[in-house]
């Protein structure tokens, strides 16, 4: 036997095995990188949560105040329009980038104002808070605004509408419509943890 070679045939051989090979890695999904390596996009900080504590009385009604009257269904039809107006922020969110189909609720919603929300009482102190007051704190805190006057139509609508959609608040399916509440699909067991089919055996 030539040893000299040998190694220049061991060499050819491994080449050619690895081409053979190629195309079997190539269709192996574990391959890949796993899709659900990446970070949960709902494990992002909560845009619509308080990023800091604020002034309770930034969003405490004064004594006396009372908010403006009008026309219902003219009050109405401005509140939902406000409800998407970026204008009223800072940083392009709206009430209803929080609460789309009545996400970002908590149960207590459903109960009458002035009533205890875990959101202003972690940034702001308030064992209960009325509801006008809670749209101001929204305007301070999530949307990085400023507040409304107090005696304010927009005020008053943006309350109004705001109560009309507690009317109709169901707990269960505003859970299910915030796309963070639904149980993660990449928590699922990864089918490329099981043993690698595509692996060679010892």
């Amino acid at each position: 036997m030539n040893f000299r070679t040998q190694p220049l045939q061991t060499a050819v051989v491994g080449i050619f095995a690895l081409a053979l090979a190629g195309p079997v890695l190539a269709q192996n999904p574990c391959a890949a990188k796993n899709p659900c390596a990446a970070k949960n996009p709902c494990a992002a900080k909560n845009p619509c949560a308080a990023s800091s504590k604020i002034d309770p009385k930034l969003v405490t009604r004064p004594k006396g105040t009372k908010l403006a009257i009008g026309d219902r269904a003219e009050m109405l039809k401005l509140g939902g329009t406000l409800w998407s107006d970026t204008k009223l922020s800072t940083n392009n969110l709206t009430c209803n980038t929080c609460h789309q189909g009545g996400a970002g609720f908590q149960k207590t919603f459903t109960q009458p104002y002035p009533h205890y929300v875990a959101m202003a009482k972690d940034k702001g102190g308030f064992k209960k808070i009325n509801l006008d007051e809670m749209v101001q704190f929204c305007l301070v805190a999530p949307m990085a605004s400023k507040t409304l006057a107090w005696d304010s139509k927009e005020l008053a609508a943006l309350t109004l509408y705001t109560a009309q959609m507690q009317k109709s608040f169901k707990p269960a399916a505003a859970a299910k419509g915030n796309p963070c509440a639904a149980k993660n699909p990449c928590a699922a067991k990864n089918p490329c943890a099981a043993k690698n089919p595509c692996a060679a055996k010892k």
